[in-house]
């Protein structure tokens, strides 16, 4: 018996990622356990659930990680009238006030509805934040400053994770999947959540690395242009990765999820 313990644990010494990890990490490392949780927990709310739940990815099941179809036209809508507006009339005022009224007129189609307004609330207040810095200042490409910044927090939160060797997609994963930090002592599945983690860098990082040439340009067909480039790298680059990152997750993780806590 001992001699059968010891060849399992000479296997497995090499699969550590680094000494740190150990299956007690939840109790060890309390701030990653809680972190890892919320991740989940946000990632079921927003319907990443439905998608880690099913054996394959339907796409009713990537339409609801999306938002619905209903999500995904409060998402695009008010960009989309903005560019139009914008691009054919140079009319700040115009072009933010019709995008502020399209968002209005989804929450309120939600609230009369009884329907959740999470996503709908969430989209109308940052169409209405980025329209005041854009009506405060004159200028139409302010009202996208929030989403550079935006994405510049979330590019520098996984770009940290992975330097500190907590990747967030790992900890997201790792409890949507039932795994908790366990995940973190072998090192195949280590290597693999830095690299999607980095996947997901890439995303951010590329919007910014577009989108604040031309916010710095300060000229119109620059506005109009950063509004194109903000719908098309969004949900058409966000889907792809979406898909690639379940086919990972359920690769590393083949167990059913268990809820957002390893048991």
């Amino acid at each position: 018996m001992s001699g059968g313990r010891d060849v399992t644990e000479e296997h497995r010494e090499p699969e550590r990622a680094d000494s740190a990890a150990q299956p007690g990490d939840e109790e060890r490392d309390p701030v990653a356990s809680t972190l890892g949780e919320s991740l989940a927990k946000a990632a079921r709310k927003s319907g990443m659930g439905q998608l880690v739940d099913g054996e394959t990815p339907t796409g009713a099941a990537l339409l609801s990680a999306l938002g619905g179809v209903r999500g995904l036209l409060e998402t695009i809508l008010p960009g989309l009238v903005f560019l139009v507006l914008f691009t054919f009339t140079q009319n700040v005022p115009l072009s933010i006030g019709v995008s502020v009224g399209v968002a209005v007129v989804f929450t309120v189609v939600r609230i009369i509805g009884k329907t959740p307004i999470t996503q709908a609330l969430a989209g109308l207040i940052g169409v209405g934040i980025s329209a005041i810095f854009a009506l405060i200042t004159g200028r139409g490409e302010d009202n996208f400053i929030l989403g550079i910044w935006t994405n510049a927090a979330y590019a520098a939160a996984l770009l940290v994770s992975i330097l500190v060797r907590w990747p967030l997609i790992g900890l997201a994963a790792g409890y949507l999947m039932g795994d908790g930090l366990a995940w973190r002592s072998v090192k195949s599945k280590f290597r693999v959540m830095q690299a999607l983690t980095f996947l997901w860098f890439l995303l951010f990082a590329a919007r910014l690395l577009v989108q604040v040439p031309l916010y710095l340009a300060h000229s119109d067909a620059a506005t109009s242009a950063l509004a194109l480039t903000k719908l098309l790298m969004g949900v058409p680059l966000y889907a792809p990765l979406l898909l690639v990152t379940w086919f990972v997750v359920k690769g590393q993780f083949p167990q059913k999820p268990q809820g957002t806590r390893a048991g």
